[in-house]
């Protein structure tokens, strides 16, 4: 018989690179952004331009979080945004009736969790397409907040506990910005190191084999559901604290922000694999772009543009370049 032999160092590197090059790549791409806005702007590394920034990323990520969960079963959901502003609206129309903030939070997750269960149901059990079901809840639930509202924006009293999720301070760091991490954090746990983590990549890799091994794939893609609906409706508790009135006209495009940061994190929209580290970086990487194109004076009208061709670019990079690198370089090993 013969001696086992170790593999190389060279290819166990190679296989390291291969297996993490979409996440190295959004990485990097996030360093380059960093530095580069920081050459063009002195204020860009002040310590209030970066923790507004967090605080601002914030919302974008809680959701961006649970997307992944969402898009790694091969679904997507696009009426975030509008849980959002549903959600938003709501918060200052029951504050205004003066019911309790603690009642209005809960009452608002809970909210979100039942439109969620509901788009889940008509997704995973009467198996219509997740782009139709939550297409139809982008413009219904707006609806809905525009008919509530009126199309006014409604004030928060500045005076209540409620506005101090989205202004108060800890330990130095915005509010918004420990809710993100706490909720990365849990993300971050449950894809990689959960029973519910394993079965969400197994049903996006192959549904049906998921289902033949036992596995409640229904009852998994319903909740991932839930998961957008509740992170949803605590974006949009935080966004209408932070800015002291409700209105059905927040969050307009966030779903596809949302999106946009977890396809530029690495997760495929294909399904069957995630990246919460990924998404991380996706997200943060779309807050960098933002505020580094107003701190460089770029024109409003000119700044979705940028951020466009700039996502794109980086999904492109990802995707067709330090993949194969990678790839390349495996198979040299």
């Amino acid at each position: 018989m013969s001696a086992y032999a170790a593999r190389p160092l060279r290819s166990r590197t190679a296989d390291l690179l291969a297996s993490n090059a979409q996440l190295l790549s959004i990485a990097g791409f996030f360093i380059v952004m960093v530095l580069l806005f920081s050459a063009i702007s002195a204020s860009f590394f002040s310590t209030g331009n970066l923790l507004n920034m967090l605080r601002q990323a914030a919302p974008n990520l809680i959701v961006a979080i649970a997307m992944t969960f969402v898009i790694t079963t091969g679904g997507i959901d696009l009426s975030v945004g509008s849980i959002v502003a549903l959600t938003n609206a709501l918060a200052a129309i029951l504050l205004q009736l003066d019911v309790s903030w603690p009642i209005v939070v809960i009452g608002l997750i809970l909210i979100g969790a039942l439109i969620g269960m509901l788009q889940g149901w008509f997704i995973a059990y009467q198996e219509i397409q997740a782009f139709i079901v939550t297409l139809a809840g982008l413009s219904a639930l707006r609806g809905i907040a525009l008919l509530m509202t009126q199309g006014f924006s409604i004030p928060i009293a500045s005076d209540i506990g409620f506005v101090q999720i989205g202004r108060a301070w800890i330990f130095g760091v915005p509010a918004p910005a420990w809710i993100a991490l706490i909720a990365a954090v849990s993300g971050f746990v449950t894809l990689a190191g959960t029973r519910f983590g394993r079965y969400v990549t197994a049903i996006g890799a192959n549904k049906e084999a998921a289902r033949r091994a036992g596995i409640s794939t229904r009852v998994i893609v319903t909740w991932t559901y839930i998961l957008t609906g509740i992170a949803s409706a605590i974006a949009g508790i935080i966004v209408a604290a932070r800015l002291g009135s409700g209105s059905s006209n927040a969050a307009v495009g966030f779903e596809l922000e949302v999106i946009a940061a977890v396809v530029l994190g690495g997760t495929s929209l294909m399904g069957g694999r995630g990246s919460i580290l990924g998404t991380i970086f996706g997200s943060l990487t779309i807050a960098v772009i933002g505020n580094g194109l107003i701190l460089s004076h770029v024109s409003p009208f000119f700044t979705q543009i940028v951020t466009g061709a700039i996502i794109l670019l980086a999904v492109w990079l990802n995707a067709s370049v330090f993949s194969r690198l990678a790839s390349g370089v495996a198979a040299r090993s």
